[in-house]
């Protein structure tokens, strides 16, 4: 079913970095989504009245929410599809993380609803009917959410959305937040022990879970989170594959929506190499990584030392004292002067957020542990931390 929808409405579905190909993902995703928790809804509303049973009502004001949250993802999904203007050079794609952190908001408020009801409900008990066409439509409800979950993961995965893969997880959420309301229902319809209250809470508790994950999703984005490793890993894999490239640091990849990556990093290249050809060299590293991974990146050239015999010790003896410290630690940007009394040694050091000690103290353990090795040796060290996600 959900291969037949995206041959019917998405138009060359499997270039999935083109924006609009993209959008119209969203769009379909959004459609879906409102008019299935519309029937649900009207479903439930009316089991609802039927039963008189708050779990069940708290249930369809749940799909209620859920179909303004794929109207607000419909929304966000075309507007984030618009090209970039000169407003907004790297175009408009992170709109799909704010309908997302919207459709998360409202699922809290929803549930916070549903909790204040079901608590109500517990002080101040009600009787509930028990009724075939209740169940049917509760169990109804449960195998639709379900193929709702498998539809949103399936459109999820194919385009890598959180969005999307958030209103999947709410989907499973709603199927047990929807057992549980069947089972209560069947327990107060065949036992004197009412447990409406009870179970409208345990909903109440899914919905708020769900809306909590779904922000975290959305949130972390807009935020700027740190990149992924294996698309950093392609990123450098494509830059080294020109054997004149001895190394790459210092790489920064900024996201302005899915499929909108921008990125820069630092290119290690001999010092001796022809301006012109290095020049070439980076420029080449930069096409292929725009033809192959869809990604703008600025380079920068780094000129490095390789054929000075004591300036190769003076660095592995660097290493050596750096490593000790830190197994997780590494330099680049090594570089020397030498004075007639004094040889500064001059590098950067890549430390992890978390690493145990503090920048300071570090930069003076380095200093004292080098000291040690050679006294004539000065480190004047600078430190840089990783944008890559461990």
């Amino acid at each position: 079913m959900a291969g037949l929808l995206i041959r019917l409405f998405v138009k060359d579905s499997e270039n999935i970095k083109e924006p609009k190909v993209r959008a119209a993902y969203g769009m379909l995703s959004g459609v879906v989504g409102i008019v299935c928790n519309c029937i649900l809804f009207i479903c439930k509303f009316i089991a609802g009245l039927l039963t008189g049973a708050v779990s069940v009502s708290a249930d369809a004001f749940n799909n209620l929410s859920d179909a303004g949250s794929s109207i607000v993802t419909f929304i966000g999904f075309r507007m984030a599809g618009k090209p970039a203007d000169h407003d907004h050079p790297f175009g408009h794609g992170r709109i799909e993380y704010v309908s997302g952190l919207i459709v998360a908001m409202a699922i809290v408020v929803m549930g916070y609803e549903l909790f204040t009801q079901a608590l109500d409900r517990i002080f101040n008990p009600q009787d509930t009917d028990f009724g075939i066409i209740s169940i049917g439509i509760l169990i109804g409800s449960i195998l639709m959410k379900m193929w709702m979950a498998y539809f949103n993961n399936t459109l999820g995965k194919k385009i890598d959305s959180a969005a999307m893969k958030a209103t999947a997880t709410d989907s499973l959420s709603d199927c047990i937040s929807t057992t549980v309301v069947l089972v209560s229902l069947i327990v107060s319809g065949l036992t004197d022990f009412n447990i409406d209250g009870y179970a409208g809470l345990v909903v109440a508790a899914f919905v708020l879970m769900a809306g909590v994950e779904a922000a975290k999703d959305t949130l972390n984005p807009l935020l700027g989170e740190a990149a992924e490793p294996e698309f950093v890993q392609q990123l450098e894999a494509l830059v080294m594959e020109n054997e004149l490239i001895i190394g790459v640091h210092d790489v920064i990849v900024h996201n302005y929506g899915p499929g909108r990556v921008f990125a820069s990093m630092h290119a290690e290249v001999p010092y001796n190499v022809d301006v012109l050809e290095a020049h070439d060299i980076i420029d080449l590293a930069e096409h292929k990584i725009k033809a192959e991974l869809g990604c703008e990146v600025s380079i920068h050239m780094d000129p490095v030392i390789t054929d000075d015999e004591e300036i190769n010790k003076l660095k592995v003896m660097v290493q050596e004292v750096v490593h000790e410290i830190g197994g997780c630690l590494k330099i680049h940007d090594f570089r020397v002067t030498k004075g007639p009394y004094i040889t500064n040694l001059i590098f950067d050091v890549l430390v992890p957020y978390d690493f145990a000690i503090k920048d300071d103290d570090l930069i003076e353990r380095i200093a004292g542990d080098v000291a040690i090795r050679d006294s004539k040796c000065k480190t004047v060290v600078n430190i840089d931390k990783d944008f890559v996600r461990k």
